[in-house]
């Protein structure tokens, strides 16, 4: 289907960063996630930076997001020449930790201290935040609420999808992500006029005239239609490949089941799409750390990552307020992120369970070698 629809898109001759796949993908997309309003965009990070941008978020602000995340979610807030502000996460989720959002919330209100200017979610590893909490917590200390759902696509909280909260949400379709334009990101609202400035602003900010006029400053930020056309074949398929995701999930549950191995928990609230399958290693149970693991599949020729690095731990953020910090820590030092494509086969996967399950042998092989 995305090759059928990228052909299309050559043959209109609409290749620029306008056209109908756009305007088709923009439709779609916005309906798949259950809210009104969509613009799709170069990336990701541009759509954080723009969400950030239209709602007023600028110098001299403090904003409130997870430092567990990717770096794009803390830049986006240096973009707008903002303040990043840190809270650890809830060991129950792994995501914000609607516990210490208040107690931040409610420290600067009852000393005086500025107050924050947005709270930026982010549903991490494809599992959505505890949004009952935090949108109650946003809400009655009048702090509007963005979403970084760009691992989530395709996840619900209850009744509703990943995307669907605050005054808007971004998301991306980088070449590792659930569904994948090579590069492009969108970004969502329930307000129109929230799209109708980010798509404004995203295009060079050109003003309505014959000639090229500018009354504000703009970004190239807008995804092309060459880019949507795949985006609207990879849309088709979602379902499928977060089915996919989370058999991947289920089978490593079943075959890395021992002792000293833990997997990221699922939230009660909600189901998430399994972009990658986390686990965390106690290597005083597994004889193994997990750096260990990473070392052997890495051995192997099979890639896996340690889990994000906190953001209150990058030497560039170093510097900005955090709250909490030992859940996130921990986290890093213990996390390993799986192999977990929706394209990955039962013989890969076994491939990869074999080869953890085997690290603490061949530690142990390695160790007495070295010594001998």
């Amino acid at each position: 289907m995305e090759r059928e629809l990228l052909l299309d898109a050559f043959d209109s001759n609409w290749i620029a960063p306008l056209g109908p796949h756009v305007d088709a993908f923009e439709k779609e997309f916005a309906e798949s996630v259950g809210v009104p309003y969509a613009v799709a965009l170069s990336s990701g990070t541009a759509a954080l930076h723009l969400g950030l941008h239209v709602l007023g978020i600028g110098r001299g602000d403090d904003v409130l997001t997870s430092t567990m995340t990717f770096a794009a979610t803390a830049n986006a807030i240096t973009y707008v020449g903002a303040t990043p502000v840190f809270v650890d996460v809830a060991r129950r989720t792994w995501t914000m930790d609607p516990d210490l959002l208040e107690e931040e919330l409610e420290q600067r209100a009852r000393t005086g201290r500025r107050q924050i200017a947005a709270v930026l979610s982010v549903d991490l590893y494809g599992q959505c935040c505890d949004y009952d909490r935090i949108v109650e917590i946003c809400g009655r200390f009048g702090v509007p609420l963005i979403e970084d759902a760009a691992e989530a696509l395709g996840a619900t909280h209850g009744d509703k999808s990943a995307g669907a909260f605050g005054e808007c949400a971004a998301f991306s379709f980088n070449g590792n992500k659930i569904i994948t334009t090579s590069g492009g990101g969108m970004l969502v609202s329930h307000r129109r006029e929230v799209i109708d400035r980010v798509r404004h602003l995203s295009t060079q900010a050109r003003d309505a005239a014959p000639h090229y006029q500018h009354s504000s400053i703009g970004y190239n930020y807008r995804l092309s239609n060459l880019l949507a056309a795949v985006g609207r074949g990879q849309l088709q398929s979602l379902a499928n490949k977060v089915t996919r995701r989370r058999i991947v999930n289920r089978i490593y549950w079943r075959g890395l089941d021992a002792p000293g191995i833990e997997f990221m928990p699922e939230a009660a609230y909600g189901v998430p799409n399994c972009w990658l399958t986390c686990i965390t290693v106690d290597p005083s149970q597994f004889e193994a750390d997990r750096e260990d693991i990473r070392l052997v599949l890495e051995h192997e020729n099979i890639e896996s990552r340690p889990l994000w690095k906190p953001m209150h731990m990058q030497p560039v953020f170093a510097p900005c307020s955090m709250r909490g910090g030992r859940v996130s820590e921990d986290l890093f030092a213990r996390g390993l992120c799986l192999p977990s494509g929706s394209s990955l086969t039962p013989v890969e996967q076994e491939r990869v369970m074999n080869a953890v399950l085997e690290a603490p042998a061949r530690i142990s092989v390695r160790a007495v070698g070295q010594k001998s």
